[in-house]
C-alpha cells in the first residue's frame, strides 16, 4: 500500500514541475515569432462607399480568404462572394505592398459629404493598422496600392471589382 501511494506523489510533483517547463517553453515560441514578424501583413481590406444611395463594395483578404459583398443601401440590395486562397495567391497579393512605406502614405479628405464615394484601405500588421481614405491623390506613395488593387481584381468576380 505504501509504494503506491509514493507512485502517486511522485507523479503528482513530477506534473507540477513538467507543467510551467512546458507553458514557459510554448511562450517563448509565440514571443520569438511575435518578434520576426512584427510586420508582416496579415489582414488588407479595400471598400468603396458613399455615393446618394448608398453604394458600398468591401473586399477583405486574409492569408487563406477572400470576402466581397457589395450593395446599394437605398435600395436594400446586397450580395457577397467569399473564397479560399493558396499561400501562393496570398503571396501574389501583397508583393506590391512594402511595409515599410505604410507610415508615410497620405490619405485625403472624404468625399462622402458631397455625394461621392471614399476609396479606403486598412492594412493590418501585428504592430499596427493602417487605414487610408483617397490615398490616390498621393500619386508618389499609392502605387503599391493601386497594384494591390489590379492584381485583386484577376482573382475576384466582375460585379465585385
Amino acid at each position: 500500500m505504501m509504494p503506491a501511494r509514493k507512485n502517486k506523489s511522485l507523479k503528482f510533483l513530477f506534473s507540477i514541475f513538467l507543467l510551467p517547463a512546458f507553458f514557459s517553453c510554448d511562450g517563448k515560441k509565440e514571443q520569438t515569432s511575435g518578434q520576426k514578424n512584427a510586420n508582416e501583413i496579415t489582414f488588407i481590406s479595400l471598400s468603396n462607399i458613399g455615393g446618394d444611395q448608398g453604394d458600398y463594395k468591401i473586399i477583405k483578404v486574409t492569408k487563406d480568404s477572400i470576402h466581397a459583398e457589395q450593395g446599394i443601401t437605398a435600395r436594400r440590395i446586397h450580395t457577397e462572394w467569399d473564397s479560399a486562397i493558396s499561400a501562393h495567391t496570398w503571396e501574389y497579393l501583397i508583393s506590391s505592398i512594402n511595409t515599410k512605406d505604410l507610415d508615410i502614405i497620405q490619405s485625403s479628405p472624404s468625399k462622402q459629404s458631397v455625394d461621392g464615394i471614399d476609396e479606403t484601405f486598412q492594412i493590418r500588421t501585428p504592430k499596427k493598422a493602417h487605414i487610408y481614405v483617397n490615398s490616390y491623390a498621393d500619386t508618389v506613395h499609392y502605387k503599391q496600392l493601386k497594384q494591390f488593387k489590379e492584381q485583386l481584381s484577376i482573382i475576384i468576380p466582375k460585379e465585385y471589382r
